[in-house]
């Protein structure tokens, strides 16, 4: 085989240059179309909804009146629900990782349960809402509250959060481990010291993952039976006759934010689509700051952390 000439080689590069230009400007340009499809979107939502972002609108409950309708029971309900999810999930799912990739022996059981949780993560949600039904509404009783929807999500999103502490644990090098255990650690405390911190920025990009798409689904909301029109909030601890207890308010029924947006656009009427769009902008923006304080607390947690 004969040896490539000087100018052989520099046609080679060129080629495979072009190629990587012609590849990258293919990217920029899809990337381009999906931005200005999200923009479209995000302007079209504020185009429509404009009208109807006032103080009465967040402080109103809902209404047969499209101008007078507020999404207060909606907002307040999306958070308590949202609570309900996190102190489910959040230590549940981080134990769960933690065990299986620190703790857990790697055998055949094992194996099988790995499986298992990443194929959990592709169910659809419908089909969390109906075990839901037949487990926290009818068998456990807990009827259509906020506990039942909070539980139901918690199911829902268990998987991200167990897979995503487990590829933040897995990225940390062994030598934290080692050294750690060198000096006379045992395993829990090198993990409670050591492996957990170094990896709480992944942990939390997972958590806020797994609570941005809770808080935006409404199949297994609806399948436990989540009121599409309410006009009342959970009862506040402590006030009322009688007194309300502290935690009465998660056996309270309750809607959402998707559940009021649901509702307002099978109206006929066209005024409740501007409150729809309303309610979706408000939604988005819940959604966005929830990811706008991972991105921050990741940083900072990055930036305190000391390889």
């Amino acid at each position: 085989m004969q040896p490539l000439t000087n100018e052989q080689i520099r046609a080679v590069i060129a080629r495979g240059k072009l190629k990587d230009t012609i590849f990258k400007g293919l990217g920029l340009f899809c990337l381009s179309i999906a931005l200005l499809v999200i923009v479209a979107l995000i302007a079209d939502m504020v185009i429509k909804g404009s009208d109807r972002f006032t103080l009465d609108f967040f402080l109103n409950f809902a209404s047969r009146r499209a101008t007078q309708a507020g999404i207060l029971s909606a907002w307040v309900g999306s958070l308590l629900v949202m609570l309900v999810t996190a102190l489910a999930a959040v230590p549940l799912g981080v134990a769960a990782g933690l065990y299986l990739e620190e703790y857990a022996k790697r055998n055949w059981l094992t194996h099988v349960i790995e499986v298992n949780i990443s194929n959990l993560a592709a169910v659809p949600s419908i089909v969390y809402g109906l075990l839901a039904l037949g487990i926290f509404v009818y068998k456990f009783g807990f009827g259509q509250s906020i506990l039942s929807a909070g539980l139901t999500l918690a199911l829902l999103i268990l998987p991200i959060i167990i897979v995503a502490t487990r590829e933040a644990i897995r990225a940390i090098p062994a030598m934290i481990r080692e050294g750690s255990m060198a000096v006379g650690a045992t395993r829990w405390q090198t993990c409670r010291y050591h492996i957990i911190p170094y990896a709480m920025p992944g942990i939390l990009t997972g958590v806020i993952i797994g609570l941005a798409r809770a808080i935006g689904e409404t199949a297994p909301i609806i399948t436990i039976g989540a009121l599409t029109f309410i006009a009342f909030l959970p009862p506040v601890p402590f006030t009322g006759e009688p007194p309300a207890g502290l935690f009465d308010w998660v056996m309270s029924p309750f809607t959402v934010m998707p559940i009021q947006i649901f509702n307002w656009t099978s109206r006929p009427d066209p005024a409740f689509e501007v409150n729809a769009a309303a309610a979706g902008f408000v939604l988005m923006v819940m959604v966005l700051s929830m990811n706008a304080v991972a991105i921050y607390l990741r940083y900072k947690m990055r930036k305190n952390i000391k390889w």
